[in-house]
C-alpha cells in the first residue's frame, strides 16, 4: 500500500517476535476474523464496552468499524493509533495507543486484545512494550496510563512487568452493573528502568506531525 496520502500506513514497530502496523483493508479483514474467533472465555468480560457480546460476525464487524473510525476521526489533538499485531506473519490481535492534546500533556493511554489462540505466550507484554517504545522513545512521551478490571490478572500482570504503578481505583458500569477498575500509570523514568524488549521503529519521521501537530 502506498502511504503517501496517509503516512501512518508506513509506520512499522518491530520486536523480536512481532510486527505492529496500521492495517490496510486486507489485513483488517484478517484482524476482524481473529476477533470473530474469540478473544476471551464466554463467562468473562474484560472490557467496559462489551463489544464481544454479539455473534462472531458482529465481533468482526465491530473491529472493522473501530479501526476505520480511528483513521477517519484522526487529529493531532485527539488520536487513536489502532495497530494490528502480527506474530510469525499472522494477525494475533490489536494494540491501541491513544492521546488527547499529546503536544501539551505528553501522556498516552493503551488498550489491547489478543485472539484466544495467541494468549499465554507473552505476546501481550511484548506488544505493549512496542507501543510504549513508540510513545517514549519515538514521540517523547512523559507518561502512559492503562486500566484493567481488578479481576483481570493477566492484564494487570502485563502492566506490572512493564513497570506501571497503581494509580487509584474507579467504578464503571458494565451491562448495568458496577465494576471496579485499577488505574495504572507509567512515568518515563520507570519505563527506562523496566525496558527489556528490543524495539525498532521505521517510518515515524514521515508521520510524526500527525501525533503532535
Amino acid at each position: 500500500m502506498d502511504p503517501r496520502h496517509w503516512p501512518l500506513y508506513g509506520l512499522r514497530i518491530r520486536t523480536p517476535r512481532l510486527e505492529l502496523r496500521l492495517p490496510d483493508l486486507e489485513l483488517l479483514d484478517d484482524l476482524a476474523t481473529v476477533a470473530a474467533d474469540g478473544v476471551h472465555a464466554p463467562d468473562s468480560m474484560p472490557f467496559t464496552v462489551p463489544w464481544t457480546d454479539g455473534t462472531p460476525a458482529a465481533r468482526g464487524r465491530a473491529v472493522y468499524q473501530h479501526v476505520l473510525s480511528t483513521v477517519a476521526g484522526w487529529s493531532a489533538r485527539n488520536w487513536v493509533l489502532s495497530l494490528a499485531v502480527l506474530h510469525e506473519g499472522k494477525v494475533a490481535g490489536r494494540q491501541d495507543v491513544a492521546a488527547r492534546d499529546f503536544a501539551v500533556t505528553g501522556e498516552v493511554n493503551t488498550g489491547s486484545w489478543l485472539g484466544l489462540a495467541h494468549q499465554g505466550q507473552g505476546i501481550g507484554t511484548e506488544m505493549r512494550a512496542a507501543v510504549l517504545h513508540l510513545a517514549f522513545a519515538g514521540l517523547g512521551a512523559r507518561s502512559a496510563t492503562s486500566s484493567a478490571m481488578t479481576d483481570n490478572p493477566r492484564s494487570l500482570g502485563v502492566s506490572r512487568r512493564l513497570g506501571y504503578l497503581p494509580d487509584g481505583l474507579e467504578v464503571a458500569a458494565l451491562r448495568g452493573v458496577p465494576v471496579t477498575l485499577q488505574r495504572l500509570r507509567l512515568e518515563r523514568d520507570r519505563w527506562e528502568e523496566h525496558r527489556t524488549v528490543d524495539v525498532r521503529i521505521d517510518g515515524l519521521d514521515a508521520c510524526r506531525g500527525d501525533f503532535v501537530g
